[in-house]
């Protein structure tokens, strides 16, 4: 256990039949414009932020802001670590450097039940934004829609940000009308923001406490969680050194304004505190416009699903290209899932993340939401620990971007996300608990008597440009 805090060596020189690296084909905008279609404004608004509504009421939009500062400082975390250790492997790569290899193993586990499990959550709901123009089954649309994206995480990375960029434009405009019908339509002022309350069963109004707040924060974090895939991204990027963290942080304010302002106007446009805490966002725009306003919302919803679905399988298999190149499994498993395809993408590892995503549209992943809310939460923690180590020994001299407020603000962050999984579900803390014991019994059985052979984080030789 005493690996837990010792931090490994990092720019391990590369064998001749080490894997290949990734290449570095993109700058600040593509990397922002892939980086936003992962935090799917669009699609976090229409099918993650309805059910906050459901159980927060008008204290919807104070939660989202509350956790969007947060992730302020959890960007400051993510921006100076990733420009120290500018990695496709992202946490683990970071957490594993500074906090040690057990650290680094847990954070790589959380890491992947949120990238593998969402984009099937909500690439399921993608049919249900189709139905204004053709009736399709569920889980045979979210299975397509996987496989699609699979597809596109095979070409070229500059490609697929074009790509996602063109979606994100139509996403963001989907955002702007519903912002601006609900405005328009406003039946509360101001402050209803803070006025606390959700429709009851029976009809009359309950009062939001101060514990469904906390609570609903590990929701608000997954919100916007997607501004990390930069630090995913990190050795694709140019000049990494500069650009993760400007990439990181205009991320993150783009996409809380984006997905805020839309739930402010809603909050401010339902016609009755039932009907906002029904959170039937589709509804709302076409009983303020017209059905072909919704249709179009509608379409726009279902286009940002399959961006995202793209996004998260491009992040996903950089981070099992990472893992593989990391020697984290067997041999043949570690050869296959770091081979790079004539395109530069790591095509088997993006086949290994993408079918079985398909896969999973078949099952019913509904209480996930709350596992996937506590592997955030958790997974920024540690993040948070890994920065407060970030400035000793070597680690002090080498250039990177410093976040202000040091150690401040990571001691409040994990005294805060402490607290924040503590108000968690017993049954989602459950499932996450033991998801993280198989994966350490697997380290403790496997990787640690490996040690000198398994799990050796490394850097790409022109990291530290």
């Amino acid at each position: 256990m005493t690996d837990t805090l010792r931090p490994v060596e990092t720019a391990l020189p590369q064998a001749s039949d080490s894997p290949q690296k990734l290449k570095r084909s993109i700058g600040v905008v593509g990397g922002t414009l892939l980086t936003l279609s992962c935090v799917t404004p669009a699609s976090t608004l229409f099918v993650i932020v309805p059910d906050l509504f459901g159980s927060l009421g008008t204290a919807t939009a104070l939660t989202i802001a509350i956790g969007s500062l947060l992730c302020v400082a959890v960007a400051f975390c993510y921006s100076e670590l990733g420009t120290l250790i500018p990695s496709a492997g992202g946490e683990y790569a970071m957490v594993s450097t500074l906090a040690g290899r057990l650290a680094g193993w847990l954070v790589f586990v959380l890491s992947l039940l949120v990238v593998v499990i969402v984009p099937p959550v909500i690439a399921v709901g993608t049919a249900d934004y189709l139905a204004p123009v053709v009736q399709l089954d569920p889980s045979l649309t979210g299975a397509g829609v996987m496989l699609l994206a699979t597809l596109a995480g095979l070409l070229d990375l500059r490609a697929n940000a074009w790509i996602t960029g063109v979606f994100l434009v139509l996403e963001v405009i989907a955002a702007a009308v519903v912002a601006v019908l609900g405005f328009a339509h406003g039946h509360r002022g101001p402050g209803s923001l803070v006025s606390m309350q959700v429709a009851g069963a029976d009809g009359h109004a309950d009062t939001v406490t101060a514990m469904l707040v906390v609570s609903g924060l590990a929701i608000a974090l997954f919100i916007t969680q997607g501004f990390s895939t930069a630090v995913y991204l990190s050795e694709e990027l140019e000049h990494p050194r500069r650009n993760v963290a400007r990439t990181v942080l205009a991320t993150l304010a783009i996409s809380t304004v984006i997905i805020l302002v839309p739930v402010v106007a809603i909050t401010f446009g339902a016609s009755d505190l039932a009907q906002l805490t029904g959170g039937d966002i589709g509804s709302m725009v076409t009983a303020w416009s017209n059905s072909a306003v919704g249709a179009f919302v509608s379409i726009c919803v279902a286009l940002a699903i399959i961006n995202a679905g793209i996004v998260m399988v491009i992040q996903n298999s950089r981070v099992m290209f990472a893992s593989a190149r990391d020697k984290a499994w067997p041999q043949l498993v570690n050869d296959a899932f770091s081979k790079l395809g004539r395109f530069g993408s790591p095509w088997v590892a993006t086949l290994a993340v993408g079918v079985p995503g398909a896969a999973l549209c078949f099952v019913n992943l509904d209480t996930l939401y709350g596992v996937t809310g506590v592997s955030v939460t958790g997974m920024y923690l540690l993040v948070a620990v890994a920065s407060l180590l970030s400035r000793r020994g070597h680690h002090r001299h080498t250039s990177a971007w410093r976040m202000p407020l040091w150690p401040v603000l990571p001691v409040l962050l994990i005294a805060v996300l402490a607290y924040v999984l503590t108000q968690q579900e017993t049954s989602y803390l459950l499932w996450t608990g033991g998801i993280t014991a198989v994966a350490t019994l697997y380290w403790a059985l496997y990787l640690r008597p490996r040690r000198e052979t398994r799990w050796l984080v490394s850097l790409p030789e022109d990291a530290r440009d």
